[in-house]
């Protein structure tokens, strides 16, 4: 006797409302266990995945990719009896056989050989098995191969019967997908651009959006197959919907810029002898492993800076009517990710050593771009670096992270004439931007600490006289 499970989205971070559903990772029929990632859902923080609940056989998928859903509502069914699997197994194998255009039932079907199937991310690999939702177009506008499977499955002999071509349905050879990612072909088929004729410049030679975009505005990459006869610009009005980390980003930033009164301060430093410090600190066999930039001597700095004026790390108490003083660092990197900006944070920075606070530093950013940041790694931070340097941008007003009192900005590094020692020479020369919660921080604190990081950059030995 069947025991279906009803799996409901559930709040994986404080305060979820509702989640975009971004791609599953099983299919009706498929065996699950308990603890087996089945999807990925996109909070206002995160794209996260959740693992199953059950041990069983999915029997349906109660929402589609694309689809938002509220905390609460039933996301996938699953059939945890033991006999399950033929049941669920038999519901695929009717749809696999609508799809071949017959009318086999369960009476009629064989027992589901399961193929072996290995779970990827969305818009990458191939799908091998049949799915209950609605069946797609033989085509779409933006050139994927959207059939479900080889129109040789409808062409089996009459006679072959309607278990034989559900069975066929779900094992003939699958189609290659151009690789990309649902909001990447979502995108492409809004600007009208053809994802089969471009050549990806991301992972695995996956697309990603400046592909399109570029694609798009007849400036395709190197070694697309397009050509600027082929390509068709749109001048028609797009509309983007906000949603997901964007949203979440977008309120943020407007709750920050219109309730914490914002001052910026800039300054020029010459960090000729920071850079080589990089260089000296790369062939240490202690950083053997992990990568070494001039962000990482930027947040040392800027963690010494706030031993000496603790006030920069605290946060504005607006019920209370107080200012909370943070003991401990939780350092925020703002990092521009696929599906918008995020600031993930290191925990406790000020207590790390050099080697250490690197390594955070490279797993940090690798998983926000990778898009596996959690809302607790986005949770809790105190104080945060922009580098806006990676851009090729000298400076900027970073607003601030709500919540926190200060943010500073890190500019390239570039060379500049400078003065040294009444000689002018050539120099690497970067500015730092600082903004601050003029609330908590007055100018003279904001001043102070934005010398004192400046002093650090520029004589990277001061690091360890104020440690």
């Amino acid at each position: 006797m069947s025991e279906l499970k009803e799996f409901r989205l559930p709040d994986v971070g404080e305060g979820l409302t509702e989640a975009e559903i971004v791609a599953w990772h099983v299919e009706p029929g498929d065996a699950v266990k308990d603890g087996q990632i089945i999807i990925e859902i996109e909070t206002a923080k995160a794209v996260v995945e959740l693992p199953s609940p059950y041990t069983g056989t999915v029997v349906k998928l109660l929402v589609e990719p694309g689809q938002t859903v509220d905390v609460g509502a039933p996301i996938i069914t699953v059939d945890t009896s033991p006999g399950g699997t033929a049941s669920a197994a038999a519901a695929a194998s009717e749809a696999a056989a609508t799809l071949a255009g017959t009318d086999a039932t369960p009476a009629t079907a064989p027992p589901a050989q399961k193929e072996e199937r290995q779970a990827v991310l969305v818009g990458y690999g191939v799908r091998t098995a049949s799915t209950t939702r609605r069946p797609r177009k033989q085509s779409s506008p933006n050139g994927e191969m959207s059939g479900t499977r080889e129109a040789g499955a409808g062409t089996r002999e009459a006679g072959a019967g309607a278990a034989e071509a559900a069975a066929a349905a779900v094992t003939d050879t699958p189609i290659a997908r151009v690789l990309a990612k649902p909001p990447v072909r979502k995108l492409a088929k809004d600007l009208g651009v053809s994802l089969a004729g471009l050549s990806g410049s991301g992972p695995s030679g996956s697309i990603t959006r400046d592909d399109v975009q570029r694609a798009a505005s007849g400036t395709a990459v190197a070694g697309s197959t397009r050509t600027a006869a082929a390509t068709t610009v749109s001048y028609e009005d797009q509309r983007i919907p906000v949603r997901g980390v964007r949203k979440h980003m977008a309120a943020a930033m407007v709750s920050s810029a219109f309730t914490a009164p914002h001052v910026t301060e800039f300054l020029q430093i010459d960090v000729t002898e920071t850079m080589a410090a990089v260089r000296r600190v790369r062939e240490l066999p202690e950083f053997t492993d992990v990568k070494v930039s001039p962000l990482l001597f930027v947040a040392r700095a800027l963690l010494v800076a706030v031993t000496r004026h603790p006030l920069i790390n605290s946060s504005w108490d607006e019920a209370a009517q107080e200012i909370a003083v943070h003991g401990r660092v939780n350092l925020g990197i703002a990092v521009a990710a696929e599906r918008g900006l995020i600031v993930p944070n290191v925990k406790d920075a000020g207590a790390m050593p050099l080697p250490r606070l690197a390594q955070a530093l490279q797993e940090l950013t690798e998983t926000a771009r990778a898009g596996k940041a959690t809302p607790a790694d986005m949770a809790g931070g105190t104080i945060t670096i922009t580098n806006v340097g990676v851009f090729g941008v000298d400076a900027g007003t970073p607003i601030l992270t709500p919540g926190e009192a200060a943010i500073l900005a890190f500019g390239q590094v570039k060379d500049a004439p400078w003065v040294v020692d009444g000689q002018l020479a050539v120099r690497r020369i970067c500015t730092l931007s600082l903004s601050f919660d003029h609330r908590i921080v007055d100018g003279e604190l904001g001043s102070a600490v934005l010398r004192d990081v400046g002093s650090m950059l520029e004589d990277p030995v001061r690091m360890l006289a104020w440690m």
